[in-house]
């Protein structure tokens, strides 16, 4: 085999390598989604206080989110399907658990979770989260935007959340 041969096997299976090692933008937002474990906080201006707990589960291969609220938590699980989709599927308090596909903005910060489909929605326009937008603001702070729809009405819960520490 030449010396241009062997350089040119080598180039390809350098270039093989790094393609492999590159990460897709869906297991990129997992990876920043695994960095949330802890508890986060919002005080409102009542002095409520709001908490969220993420975890890591599954030797790594979910976190889950548990949004504590009086007589009604609610855990979603955040997961990857392939290397392409990151999916979130959330066991809310209507009885319902919707599964929502995530969709990343271009710096990375904002990943929208949208409805695909889900379990326990009868009829089709019965009240079930549509939306949520996790928007990663620093390693200290994010926000989760929720959208529940309900027969073509939607209602939005803003959490402004600070990690407790």
């Amino acid at each position: 085999m030449t010396r241009s041969a062997r350089m040119l096997i080598f180039a390809a299976l350098t270039l093989a390598a790094v393609s492999a090692l590159a990460q897709t933008d869906a297991q990129k937002a997992f990876s920043a989604i695994q960095k949330l474990p802890g508890t986060w906080e919002q005080k409102a201006p009542d002095g409520r206080v709001l908490n969220v707990t993420f975890k890591s589960v599954s030797n790594g291969s979910a976190v889950m989110s548990e949004i504590q609220v009086p007589n009604e938590d609610m855990i979603s699980m955040i997961h990857m399907d392939g290397p392409n989709k990151l999916l979130l599927t959330h066991y809310c308090g209507a009885g319902n658990q919707p599964r929502m596909q995530a969709t990343i903005s271009p710096d990375g910060k904002t990943i929208a979770f949208n409805f695909m489909d889900g379990t326990n929605i009868d009829p089709p326009d019965a009240g079930h989260m549509q939306r949520m937008i996790l928007t990663l603001v620093d390693d200290n702070h994010h926000t989760e935007e929720w959208v529940f729809l309900d027969h073509g009405k939607e209602q939005k819960e803003l959490f402004d959340l600070h990690r407790k520490m």
